[in-house]
């Protein structure tokens, strides 16, 4: 039984994951169905909590155990479960983070090939200024006052960092919520039957790309605050590497001096020993996570130091 059959109950409970790991420093996402979805299943009776039976489903789909392991948010919404008959669908989410390892029944997948717009670390995406811009203006067009095409269009410079907007990293899910609603995504065309006008990333079944949204944007907020990268690290590192993870999930660039010496004020890290070439430089030194550093304190915020564009 699939996170898509349902039984005749008037609500159906699903369980969805989202397994995220940052290999060769681009982010990626466990799958299922070539792609198309995240692991998934219904809440049974025989679970004994919503934990459980979410580790349950992800290691049958995915033969790949669960570590790190956070709810992530809950949908309702009834237009958006990809079905238009049958139980009403309850969509509980987490967030899982982890290392990749190879899978028989699962894959992983870069994320910025379902959101190719929110890779920035090479600058602004070419998809946004050749397809999404001109279809967000042709939307916000046709608003049927001036005051909400003009409210339309100030949206999109806000979400999308256009007309002279910052970009706001951790704006993921309202981008893509933003596409929804102006009919550009695949999932919203569809839905009224529409066939995909392409450039607007890949799509997944149901709602999991919006899910999925969800947790990029928590993923890119929460390493602002908390050390839930190291969760994505090996046990020892280079001071490069890791800053290559951090700048793969959050699609920005990085200041180098500025990120090394955020990490050694918040006394995150400590030498490991040992060396390793990175390049055909000098060797690197091998750091590892200081994990008393969770006892001593409780991390405060900051921002990341990002590189001048």
């Amino acid at each position: 039984m699939t996170g898509l059959q349902r039984s005749s109950r008037s609500v159906a409970v699903d369980l969805i994951a989202v397994l995220a790991a940052v290999t060769a420093g681009e982010p990626r996402v466990m799958t299922v169905q070539q792609g198309g979805a995240l692991p998934s299943g219904p809440f049974e009776l025989a679970h004994r909590s919503l934990q459980h039976g979410l580790r349950a489903w992800v290691e049958a789909q995915t033969h790949h155990p669960l570590g790190y392991l956070e709810q992530l948010y809950t949908f309702a919404d009834k237009d958006r479960g990809g079905a238009e008959s049958g139980p009403r669908t309850i969509s509980i989410s987490y967030l899982g983070l982890t290392r990749e390892e190879g899978a028989t029944e699962a894959g992983w997948h870069g994320w910025y090939l379902y959101f190719p717009w929110e890779d920035h670390r090479a600058g602004p995406p070419p998809v946004v200024a050749r397809t999404l811009a001109p279809a967000l203006e042709a939307w916000a067009g046709e608003g049927l006052s001036a005051a909400e095409r003009a409210r339309r269009r100030q949206r999109a410079a806000v979400t999308f960092g256009l007309g002279g907007e910052a970009w706001n990293e951790e704006l993921t899910l309202q981008r893509y919520e933003l596409l929804y609603e102006a009919g550009i995504v695949a999932e919203r065309l569809r839905r009224e039957g529409r066939d995909d006008a392409g450039g607007a990333g890949r799509p997944m079944i149901a709602d999991h790309r919006r899910i999925l949204a969800t947790a990029i944007a928590r993923l890119r907020a929460k390493i602002k605050y908390r050390p839930v990268v190291f969760e994505l690290m090996p046990p020892t590192f280079t001071l490069l590497q890791l800053q290559r993870c951090v700048e793969a999930i959050a699609g920005r660039t990085l200041h180098k001096q500025n990120f090394r010496r955020l990490m050694e004020q918040q006394e995150l890290v400590e030498e490991a020993g040992g060396a390793t070439t990175e390049t055909l430089g000098r060797p690197a030194k091998l750091f590892r996570f200081r994990h008393a550093v969770l006892e001593e304190r409780a991390l405060s915020g900051t921002k990341l130091p990002l590189a001048r564009s």
